[in-house]
Parts: C-alpha cells; structure tokens; sequence
C-alpha cells in the first residue's frame, strides 16, 4: 500500500509530469508527420527515418526539442536498371578540403560549364533550379537540349531537360546523377555533360 501525502508541491509535479508528457507527445507526432512527406532527395531511405525518429523520441526524453534534431544525409536514388539515359557517379575532394572549400569546388565546376553547350549536347543553355549546397547539402540543375529533329518531331518542339542533381555525403564525397526526364536514350548527353564537369574538378586534384 502506498499512501500519497495531500502536498501542494506535489500537485505541482504532477503538473509539470503531465506537461512534460503531452509536449514529448506532440514532438514525436510532429516528426511522424514531417516522415510521412516525400521529397526529391529522400524517398526511399527507410534506415535514416527510423534512425531520425529514434533521435527525435531520445531529445524529447532529454528535454531537446525536435527542431534541434537534424535528419541524416540521404543518397541520392540509384538510375533505373538497364537505363540507357541516366549517369549515377561521385566525385571526393581532396583529402582535408573543408566543407565550404567542396561547396566552392562544386559551384565553381557548375558555372563553368558554357551556357552554349558542348560536345554537341546542352545547346539550350541551363540554369540552377535548386541550391541548398549551404544547408541540406543538395542541388539540382537543369540542362536544356537545342532544338534539332528529335526535339521537334518527338518533343512537340521544345528542347529535351535533363536534371543534374547533387549530394554532400561524409568524407567529402559528392554524389551525382544526371538524368533525362523523357526518352529510353539519351545518345551519350548525360555522360558527355558529367565528363565535362568531372574534367574540371580532375584538374583541381578531385578524385571522380
């Protein structure tokens, strides 16, 4: 039998403890909620939410909000099997470059690259859709063909866009895939465009 003493300090415990509860409730309902969300870069790494919402439940337990709790990096989708229009490659800056040097390197790669095109291929120029290379560590550029006999007779006459996308991973690594978005061919563009790019970095001591 346990007796409880009738004490105000206990009736402020009890408060505090339900308090507690309710708000570690609405934090792990809260990252539930955020898991549940799909986006470019994070649809299928099952491992990383669960590990996420394992650090969320510890910070709520600890008294860390899960605003403080940052999610893990997550690789960038692998091509398709068999695909015959996407290129998935990675690119490490050289050993002890700081995180700000790699997002340089990178920048500095994709300015690089001619608005008019090379080899043949991007003759419709390109432009930086997506840069969080600051922040979540991701970017997304988007390449634009001319307008020759394929575009206009398979295209509706607009220039065929790929999508280059790119990933900070640990140990300064870069991840990279480049991709059309229509068409089973894409008659060597994707490889021609991630050679030009890797040739730049090469020439700064990268490892691609």
């Amino acid at each position: 039998l346990i007796c409880v003493t009738h004490h105000p300090s206990n009736h402020n415990t009890i408060r505090y403890i339900h308090h507690r509860t309710i708000k570690m409730k609405l934090q792990i309902a809260t990252i539930i909620a955020i898991l549940g969300t799909s986006s470019a870069y994070s649809t299928s790494n099952t491992s990383s939410r669960r590990e996420l919402l394992n650090n969320v439940a510890k910070g709520a337990l600890f008294g860390i909000g899960a605003a403080a709790v940052a999610p893990s990096a997550q690789a960038l989708e692998a091509c398709p099997p068999k695909a015959n229009n996407c290129v998935r490659t990675m690119w490490t800056a050289p050993a002890g470059t700081s995180n700000e040097d790699i997002i340089a390197g990178v920048r500095d790669a994709l300015n690089a690259y001619p608005q008019e095109g090379q080899a043949k291929v991007d003759l419709g120029g390109w432009s930086i859709a997506e840069d969080n290379l600051d922040t979540s560590g991701t970017a997304r550029i988007e390449y634009k063909s001319g307008i020759g006999n394929f575009a206009k007779f398979l295209n509706g006459g607009k220039p065929f866009v790929d999508d280059l996308k790119l990933e900070l991973s640990d140990g300064g690594v870069v991840q990279l895939k480049s991709q059309s978005r229509v068409g089973d061919s894409d008659l060597g563009v994707n490889q021609k465009r991630v050679d030009y790019l890797s040739a730049a970095l090469k020439a700064k001591g990268w490892s691609v």
